[in-house]
């Protein structure tokens, strides 16, 4: 019974990594905050389209030992259209453990980390905008990486993904809200 439970272990294992679903190896230790807001807590008008549009600061902790760099993906999944990317950092310093507020919008920064085309066309961060009505919910994706993602600056969600899948090791979330009055209001 114990030998069928490993290989239906196994299979269920094998099942993932072909279909791209990889597990991560040390989700559990990694983890991602910031000063500026708590998890699941109201984003600062101030990292948003409404304020100064400036990424806020974010910091992390538990990575595995054999990360050689991190990406973070920031997106809306309660966005009319879908899920709407905010920001595409990739390749940033394993030694790195925080990021500023206001992040530059420049395609590579000084460290060497790059930057992508977030879904509003632009490279870097773009804060929070959502319709007027309800909350929207954002999801700070960090990925610790067994090595540098082989993208140019300017890539596109869908290739810094299927790089990231490619070399995860660990993952972490931090979830922010925001919402926008109604006109008039």
């Amino acid at each position: 019974m114990r030998k069928a439970s490993l290989v239906l272990a196994a299979g269920a294992a094998a099942a993932l990594w072909l279909h791209g679903l990889a597990p991560a190896e040390e989700s559990a230790s990694l983890r991602i905050s910031s000063d500026a807001f708590a998890d699941g807590k109201l984003i600062p008008k101030d990292h948003t389209c409404d304020g100064a549009d400036r990424s806020p600061p974010l910091h992390w902790d538990g990575a595995p030992e054999r990360t050689q760099a991190f990406a973070l993906v920031v997106d809306d999944p309660d966005a009319p259209s879908g899920v709407f990317t905010h920001w595409l950092l990739y390749n940033v310093p394993a030694a790195a453990k925080a990021l500023d507020a206001g992040v530059a919008t420049t395609g590579t920064l000084g460290d060497g980390s790059r930057q992508g085309t977030n879904d509003f066309g632009h490279t870097g961060w773009s804060g929070p905008c959502p319709p007027p009505g309800s909350a929207h919910r954002y999801q700070f994706k960090l990925y610790a990486l067994s090595a540098p993602l082989e993208l140019e600056p300017g890539a596109k969600r869908a290739a810094v993904l299927k790089a990231i899948n490619e070399k995860k090791l660990a993952d972490a979330e931090l979830k922010g809200r925001y919402e926008r009055s109604k006109r008039g209001e």
